[in-house]
């Protein structure tokens, strides 16, 4: 869905369909999408005060890397070499495209004994500090299929992938931890709660949500969360 102004003032949208669109990142003239089987570029092809329909972006489908089913989750680019860097849920890993395979992995739990398209503890969210990514969520440190399940009321944690260390344990199925303002907000969906992870390792609720919380970003001081396919602004 493309939320903006038209040249009324009004809201408005515009769906396109993807099959299992999950993962999104954007930047001001690129859109970077997952779907079931492939990771999709859309570049906006407007110059600046071009406009099309009255609108001043116009995102058109660039590149599309076949991955097949890795059930990415959330993806990022790097600050330097704009390298896209996802997580693999299915592959419980962090890994980047490939131009022979399904992708070249990069990082994944020391727990994890090997790779294999067993979800174990579906690893889901990244963090990038400075460029970079730095922080994962997962819902259970598992290492057989789906052990992920058994503890999905306390069992998430978050790891810091250059020291290889957890962080921060005790959360439910927590998503989408972004570095923000100095902080690691995070959405501890389990809970249907909203906040941070203290210097101490504990996570600090700020807001309620009733719902599955899976999205989240921020604009300024305000934090975008979505839940149950609807959005709700925070202060």
């Amino acid at each position: 869905m493309l939320l903006g102004v038209n040249t009324y003032g009004q809201l408005s949208g515009f769906e396109r369909v993807f099959d299992r669109a999950m993962g999104l990142y954007a930047t001001p003239e690129r859109i970077y999408l997952s779907s079931r089987s492939q990771l999709w570029q859309l570049d906006n092809v407007l110059t600046p005060g071009q406009l099309y329909d009255g609108y001043d972006k116009l995102y058109i489908p660039r590149i599309a890397y076949t991955t097949g089913d890795l059930d990415i989750h959330d993806l990022a680019v790097e600050a330097d070499n704009e390298r896209i860097i996802f997580i693999s849920t299915i592959l419980n890993c962090l890994a980047t495209v490939s131009d022979r395979h399904s992708c070249i992995p990069l990082w994944k739990p020391k727990f994890i004994s090997s790779l294999v398209c067993e979800d174990r503890c579906h690893l889901n969210g990244l963090a990038m500090v400075d460029g970079k990514p730095r922080y994962v969520t997962l819902c259970g440190e598992s290492d057989v299929v789906d052990g992920w399940r058994d503890n999905r009321q306390g069992g998430g944690c978050i790891i810091d992938i250059q020291s290889d260390q957890v962080i921060a344990k005790a959360l439910s199925m927590p998503h989408a931890p972004r570095f923000y303002q100095g902080k690691l907000w995070l959405l501890n969906a389990g809970t249907g709660e909203f906040g941070y992870i203290d210097t101490d390792g504990v996570f600090q609720p700020v807001a309620f949500c009733p719902g599955f919380l899976r999205g989240l970003a921020f604009s300024g001081d305000y934090a975008i969360v979505l839940k149950n396919s609807k959005f709700q602004q925070l202060l």
